[in-house]
């Protein structure tokens, strides 16, 4: 394991990240029918996860570590295969999920 992966607090925002992921995922089809509180309750987990997303992703930015430079070019890659022209910065596709999250906000 790189020096970055083996920071204590790297791995928790990593696990707390996955975690967040899955549990959102597992909720994805019923968001039209939940409560207005739980309408709530899931839009402020979806902005926890892209507050979260996006630290774990500057955290990458300014390491020097190999295993940390890897997966930053994999998540900038990942934005090509959402279909972003090559070379868009992921700070659109961080946008873009603010932009969204807000959308729900005024619906609920």
């Amino acid at each position: 394991m790189s020096d970055f992966f083996d920071s204590e607090i790297v791995r928790e925002s990593l696990q707390d990240i996955n975690d967040l992921q899955t549990e959102l995922y597992s909720q994805l089809g019923d968001f039209s029918s939940l409560s207005s509180k739980d309408r709530v309750e899931h839009i402020e987990k979806l902005t926890e996860l892209l507050e979260k997303q996006k630290l774990m992703y500057t955290r990458l930015s300014l390491s020097d570590d190999d295993e940390a430079k890897k997966l930053k070019e994999q998540l900038e890659q990942s934005v090509m295969v959402m279909g972003f022209p090559p070379g868009t910065s992921i700070q659109v596709l961080f946008d873009g999920m603010q932009s969204t999250i807000n959308h729900l906000k005024k619906k609920c």
